[in-house]
C-alpha cells in the first residue's frame, strides 16, 4: 500500500496535554498525532513523560493525577470519559503492551485464559471459542505448540514468550491502536528482533496503528515512520524518522543519538594488554542443577540434572576487559556465579592466580572475596531495602574488618563521590533512587573492598542510553584509575564491541566462538554469532518506513 500522511483524519490526536502529579507536572503541553496504520515512536529518558502521556490515552493515570488538554480517538475526547466508558474502550479499541510482562500477567491463571478474557468480555463470545481464538493468537505471535502453551502458567514462559503472550492478549479484540511501552527493554538482541518483526507484521497485515515507547533510538528507527522526542515532560522535537535521526535540530536529540552504543566511542578501552600469566583461568568447567518436579507438599528431585555449563575454557589477563555475550539461558550468569562461589562446579576448576577458587577456606577465602566482586543486573534486588545507601556501601568495609563503623561510614561517603553521587543521597533508601543512581550505588559497594577483578552482569541492560553511557564511562574511568580487571556480561553487542578487548560467545552452556572483539563481532564465523550480529538494531542512516492503511 502507498505511503500517506494527510489523506485521512488522524486516528489519535493529543493536543496540549498536561498531566499533574501533586505539585509536579509530569507532562507539559504535549501535542502530536497518529495516522491510521502508522507506527509512531516516542523516545526519551526515564522521567521524560513518555509512559504518562500514553497512560493518559488509556485512562490509566493514578487517581490523584490532573489531566488537561485534549486526547481524541477518532474525534472522541477520551479525557472526558467515565470509568464505564473506559472499560469499554480498553482492550477493544486500544490495546497496550506493558514494559514488564511478568508484572501484568496473573501468576495464578493459565496463559490461554488470560488471552481469552478480553475477547469473552468485549466480543461476547463463549469461553470455549475464546480459548480457541487464544490458541490461534499464540500461534500468530510465533509461540510453538500453542495448544500446550495455552495451558501453561506465566512462570513457565521465558521473557520473550511472556512479551508475545502480552501482544496476543492486546490484539485479540482487533483494536485500532496498540501502545507498546518499552516492549524490548532487557531482552536479548535475537528476541528483540523477533518482537520488532512481529510488530511490523501486525502493522502490515492488520493495518494496526502502533505507538512504540522506547529509550532506544535504534529500535525506533527500525520500525517507525515518525518519532516524538520528549524530555522533562515536554516535546523537544518531532517529525519523520529520517529527518530527526539524520538531521536533528535539538541538542537533546543529538545527545540521544551520540549516546547510542553503536555510535559511542570509549577512549583507551581497546588496547591489548601485555601477554602475561592469566589472572583468572576457567578450565573445562561444567555446572549442572538437579531438575525439580512439583509434588504434593513441595518439590523433589527425580534424579535428572540440567547441564547449564558444559566444558568452559576461559582466561582473563590482569587489566583486561573481556566480554561474554549470548542469549538468556546461555550460561553467562551461571559462570559469573560460579566464579564468586555461588554455583559449585560439577567438573573442572576456576583458578585465581593459580589457586583453585572452590578449594579455598579460612583467610584465603576471605582474601578471595575481597579480590573478586560482582555488580548485579538489578540493583534494587542486590541492595538491602532496610539499609540507607551509605550503610549499604559501608557494610562490606566493617564486616571485613578493614575499618570500624564510623570510619567505614566516612569511606562510604568518599565512594559515593567516586561514583559521581552526592553525599546527600547517603541518607536515602534504595527505593528513593532512580535505576541509574542505584546502579552507581551497587558499583560503589563492589569497589569498597578494592577488588582486583570486577564482574559486571548486565548492569546497563534496562537503563536509558544516556544513563547507560554515563555508567560505562564511569566504570571504564574507575578501571583505569584502579587497574581493575573487568569481566563484562551482556546481550548488547554494541556495548561489548565498544569497551572489550576480547569476547566469548555463549550458546546453550558452551562457547561457540571467541577472539578479539573486533574480529568476532565484525567478521563472525559461527552461525549463531552471525545471527546475533544480524539481530542488532544499530542506529545508522535511516530510510522512511512505510505507513500501512487498514483495508
Amino acid at each position: 500500500m502507498s505511503r500517506t500522511e494527510d489523506v485521512t483524519r488522524p486516528l489519535l490526536e493529543v493536543e496540549n496535554l498536561t498531566v499533574g502529579l501533586g505539585e509536579f507536572d509530569a507532562v507539559k503541553a504535549v501535542s502530536f498525532h497518529l495516522q491510521p496504520g502508522e507506527i509512531l515512536g516516542i523516545v526519551g529518558e526515564s522521567g521524560s513523560g513518555k509512559s504518562v502521556t500514553c497512560r493518559a490515552a488509556m485512562g490509566l493515570l493514578p487517581g490523584a493525577a490532573r489531566a488537561s488538554g485534549r486526547v481524541t480517538l477518532e474525534g472522541r475526547d477520551l479525557l472526558t470519559l467515565g470509568e464505564a466508558d473506559w472499560c469499554a474502550i480498553r482492550g477493544r479499541d486500544i490495546g497496550m503492551i506493558f514494559q514488564n510482562p511478568a508484572s501484568h500477567l496473573d501468576p495464578l491463571r493459565r496463559i490461554g485464559k488470560q488471552i481469552a478474557a478480553p475477547m469473552v468480555r468485549h466480543l461476547g463470545i463463549g469461553r470455549r471459542e475464546g480459548m480457541r481464538r487464544a490458541i490461534q493468537l499464540l500461534d500468530d505471535v510465533g509461540i510453538r505448540e500453542p495448544e500446550k502453551r495455552a495451558r501453561s502458567y506465566p512462570h513457565e514462559f521465558s521473557g520473550g514468550m511472556k512479551q508475545r503472550a502480552m501482544i496476543a492478549a492486546a490484539i485479540g479484540c482487533g483494536p485500532k491502536l496498540l501502545i507498546a511501552d518499552e516492549p524490548t527493554t532487557a531482552l536479548d538482541v535475537t528476541v528483540q528482533a523477533r518482537i520488532l518483526g512481529l510488530l511490523k507484521d501486525l502493522n502490515r497485515e492488520r493495518g494496526l496503528a502502533i505507538i512504540l515507547i522506547s529509550h532506544d533510538l535504534g529500535v525506533v528507527a527500525d520500525i517507525c515512520s515518525r518519532v516524538v522526542v520528549m524530555r522533562h515532560g515536554e516535546v523537544v522535537e518531532q517529525g519523520p524518522i529520517d529527518d530527526v535521526i539524520n538531521r536533528p535540530q535539538h541538542p537533546y536529540t543529538r545527545l540521544l543519538i551520540d549516546s547510542q552504543p553503536s555510535r559511542k566511542t570509549y577512549p583507551g578501552t581497546k588496547t591489548e594488554p601485555e601477554q602475561a600469566a592469566p589472572l583468572l583461568s576457567v578450565e573445562k568447567l561444567s555446572v549442572s542443577f538437579p531438575v525439580r518436579r512439583d509434588l504434593i507438599g513441595g518439590l523433589a528431585s527425580n534424579g535428572e540434572s540440567f547441564l547449564a555449563l558444559d566444558g568452559i575454557d576461559l582466561q582473563i589477563a590482569a587489566g583486561e576487559t573481556v566480554g561474554i555475550v549470548g542469549e538468556s539461558g546461555s550460561g553467562k550468569s551461571t559462570l559469573a556465579r560460579a566464579i564468586i562461589r555461588q554455583n559449585r562446579p560439577s567438573e573442572g576448576a576456576i583458578r585465581l592466580d593459580g589457586q583453585d577458587v572452590h578449594a579455598l577456606g579460612g583467610d584465603a577465602l576471605t582474601g578471595f572475596r575481597r579480590r573478586v566482586q560482582m555488580v548485579f543486573q538489578n540493583p534494587y534486588d542486590s541492595l538491602n531495602p532496610r539499609m540507607t545507601i551509605a550503610e549499604a556501601v559501608a557494610e562490606p568495609i566493617w564486616r571485613h574488618g578493614l575499618a570500624d563503623r564510623r570510619t567505614a561510614q566516612m569511606q562510604a561517603n568518599e565512594l559515593l563521590e567516586m561514583v559521581e553521587l552526592p553525599r546527600a543521597l547517603g541518607d536515602r533508601m534504595p527505593r528513593q533512587l532512580s535505576g541509574g543512581q542505584c546502579q552507581r550505588v551497587g558499583l560503589a559497594r563492589a569497589l569498597a573492598l578494592k577488588p582486583q577483578l570486577l564482574i559486571a552482569d548486565e548492569i546497563t541492560s534496562a537503563l536509558d542510553v544516556t544513563t547507560q553511557a554515563q555508567i560505562l564511562e564511569l566504570l571504564l574511568r574507575l578501571q583505569r584509575e584502579r587497574a581493575l580487571t573487568l569481566l563484562y556480561i551482556s546481550h548488547d553487542l554494541s556495548v561489548v564491541s565498544g569497551i572489550c578487548q576480547r569476547v566469548y560467545v555463549f550458546k546453550g552452556g558452551r562457547i561457540v566462538e571467541n577472539g578479539s572483539a573486533r574480529q568476532v563481532l565484525s567478521a563472525p564465523q559461527d552461525p549463531y554469532t552471525q545471527e546475533l550480529v544480524r539481530s542488532l538494531a544499530q542506529l545508522g542512516p535511516v530510510n522512511p518506513a512505510p505507513v500501512f492503511l487498514p483495508v
